[in-house]
């Protein structure tokens, strides 16, 4: 009889923790979403701005758009992530012109939005850190012996963490030839 009572209570101390560990996983990726959320209401104003500026670099924004559409159709955390490192991408691509066009980088409506923006990328990368360590730690837990048997019998299985696309590292090549 002991050792029911001990089993029941061990699994039911197991399910509770896995439970509070993907509800901790979700936490930490809605802290990923709200940072992303603020950046992709932070581009279409910084994007207006330039665009004033601008009209021969319509790729980069059409780009911009496009990735910012498939953000917001994305279904699962890994399509999220491949949307936004895609919006990265673009964006990137529009600081360099920005920094490339002296009368952008002397513009006070662009300078305080590309201030604003640079601290929501800050902003994500604390987050993305904290997602990866709340992921790593859940993932620890549904892998360890004993509890990665109750963890296959209740469904838990690991997260994927957030991970920088291909190529990331790599600066963008921007090609401020007007005559095209």
């Amino acid at each position: 009889m002991a050792v029911i009572v001990a089993s029941i209570l061990f699994l039911t101390g197991t399910y509770n923790s896995l439970v509070n560990g993907r509800e901790g996983v979700d936490a930490a990726w809605a802290q990923v979403e709200t940072q992303y959320q603020r950046r992709f209401d932070l581009i279409p104003n910084l994007v207006e701005s330039v665009k004033s500026v601008l009209k021969q670099e319509q790729k980069v924004f059409s780009d911009i758009a496009e990735a910012r559409t498939r953000y917001a159709g994305a279904k699962s955390s890994e399509d999220k992530v491949a949307a936004a490192n895609q919006v990265e991408g673009a964006l990137s691509r529009l600081l360099v012109i920005v920094e490339n066009y002296p009368q952008l980088k002397s513009s006070e409506t662009v300078q305080t939005f590309m201030a604003q923006l640079e601290g929501t990328e800050n902003r994500i990368s604390v987050e993305r850190s904290r997602y990866n360590e709340t992921v790593r730690n859940y993932n620890v837990s549904v892998k360890v012996f004993p509890r990665n048997i109750a963890a296959g019998w209740f469904g838990f299985s690991p997260r994927t963490m957030f991970e920088s696309e291909a190529g990331a590292a790599t600066t963008p090549k921007v090609d401020l030839n007007v005559s095209k």
